[in-house]
């Protein structure tokens, strides 16, 4: 058994959880549940960023303070991961007590190392990023790449993290952990962030007072990247609980492509500096768009992913998340594609298998289950569903693995449409053509259940199967032949009603 520990990034509080947020946290409780299914003893942490100044300026505007308004909001994160079925381990807030003690000691450690030095820093600021700009950086009119917004000037006195001392450190590290960082073009983005140049980076700030103090300098007040990405390591105990830290780490994170040069240069880099191993890779998605555009209170164009679950379900719209963007890249959500995906992919094909399969056992096997053949044409393709859902989720590829597991939903329903088993007689042919396909379904509820854990439990028992189909482990349970016969199988309503 191997310990796994995966993130998701740590979300601003400065407004309630959207869609995006909600796609790299699907994302994450997926590959969570596959490492589960394999065997590994998994460890999964979200958690929200509650400092800086943006979350000080949110609350200013609620007529809060920020500790008030942080505790109204980061119970929204709960509440939403709840809802959506997450399973993680842990969710960490920055203003608890766990996190600031393990922040000031790796601010201490880099300090100590002499990569944390005074300076006086003045600049174009986003606000929203919380990022300095140069000149060439910013887009006409000084407006923020990113949020398009106008930037702010910015002088004072900062600590500064030497950032400019790790290029050949980092480059040399990448160098001996080949795909770290996958998918590989947003490796070869972060590599190229290397090679063109590191700046120094501010990791503190005097003109706020909404964070965790410096240990050796209480005017200062750390820098939210500083401070957001230590949680990593504190919610795991560093500062605290060393021995369950060295458990725990090195991470693997999930983030999106805008937070690159934080995760992949400034994190190993400061983590370097602490004499603290690097992660063991990053998982690099894009954005889910909204009209084009990435998904924003800036932009106005959010989309609360509970408002979707009434119509289409927890599992249903999960399976949306997964099934319809390459990992890596951009996608763009709208509710045409939802439905589009729900009726052929849920409605159509694994929905219409288990009605057909549960009808026909109704009517021609008495309601019992009969046991597969060893010898099954969808033998194969149960394999290659194995091999290609193992294959795809190695590379954090969710939408390649449900393809692979869709391959042996539409081959079942093909091999179904060629013996046509309602036409037949009761007797032999037909328990043996039921056996298969029952088979085939209990495979399908095993590979599918990081997507869809409520619609691949409710499967397993429809088929007659007890205990958790969570408990089933791989490479085992997708062997074929494990559905033994003899069980009562339910036809029920439909899985999944047609939009």
């Amino acid at each position: 058994m191997s310990h796994q520990f995966f993130t998701t990034p740590i979300y601003y509080v400065n407004a309630r959880p959207h869609l995006g947020h909600a796609y790299t946290t699907i994302i994450g409780d997926a590959l969570a549940r596959w490492h589960r299914l394999l065997g590994d003893d998994v460890h999964f942490l979200t958690g929200t960023d509650e400092h800086g100044l943006k979350i000080q300026q949110a609350a200013e505007a609620a007529g809060k303070t920020p500790k008030e308004f942080t505790d109204e909001i980061a119970p929204l994160f709960q509440d939403a991961w709840r809802s959506l079925n997450i399973s993680n381990d842990d969710f960490i807030r920055t203003t608890e007590p766990r996190h600031r003690v393990g922040v000031q000691q790796l601010l201490q450690r880099c300090y100590d190392a002499g990569d944390i030095e005074l300076d006086v820093y003045a600049g174009k600021y986003c606000v929203a990023c919380e990022e300095y700009y140069t000149d060439e950086e910013l887009l006409p009119g000084d407006l923020c790449p990113i949020h398009k917004r106008p930037v702010e000037y910015f002088e004072e006195e900062n600590y500064f993290f030497r950032l400019s001392r790790f290029q050949d450190r980092l480059l040399q590290w990448y160098a001996e952990h080949p795909g770290a960082i996958v998918p590989e073009f947003r490796g070869n983005e972060a590599l190229g962030l290397i090679r063109g140049g590191l700046r120094d980076f501010s990791v503190s700030r005097t003109s706020l007072k909404w964070g965790i103090q410096l240990p050796w300098d209480d005017r200062h007040v750390a820098y939210v990247w500083f401070d957001a990405l230590a949680n990593y390591i504190t919610a795991i105990g560093y500062g605290s609980d060393e021995q369950r830290f060295n458990t725990w780490w090195p991470a693997r994170h999930l983030i999106g492509k805008d937070i690159i040069r934080h995760h992949c240069v400034y994190w190993p880099a400061m983590l370097l500096s602490a004499g603290i191993e690097p992660p063991k890779g990053w998982a690099v998605g894009g954005w889910l768009l909204a009209g084009g555009e990435k998904m924003s209170k800036t932009s106005g164009n959010v989309v609360n992913p509970l408002d979707l679950v009434p119509e289409f379900g927890v599992d249903g719209f999960r399976y949306y998340v997964l099934a319809e963007t390459t990992y890596g890249q951009d996608g763009d959500f709208t509710y045409e594609g939802l439905t589009n995906r729900y009726n052929s992919d849920l409605a159509n094909n694994l929905g219409n298998l288990l009605s057909r399969v549960a009808t026909v056992v109704g009517k021609k096997c008495a309601g019992t289950g009969t046991a597969p053949r060893a010898d099954s044409p969808l033998g194969g393709a149960a394999a290659a569903a194995y091999e290609g859902a193992v294959a795809a989720w190695a590379e954090v590829q969710p939408s390649r693995a449900l393809e692979s597991t869709w391959s042996l939903i539409r081959a079942t329903n093909a091999y179904l449409e060629a013996n046509e088993p309602w036409k037949a007689e009761p007797g032999a042919a037909v328990d043996a053509v039921m056996g298969d396909a029952l088979e085939a379904l209990r495979i399908v509820a095993v590979l599918a259940s990081p997507a869809m854990p409520n619609t691949c439990q409710h499967v397993w028992e429809r088929i007659g199967l007890t205990g958790l189909v969570s408990d089933q482990r791989l490479p085992g349970a997708a062997d074929w032949g494990g559905y033994a016969g003899g069980h009562a199988v339910a036809k029920g309503d439909p899985l999944f009603p047609r939009k």
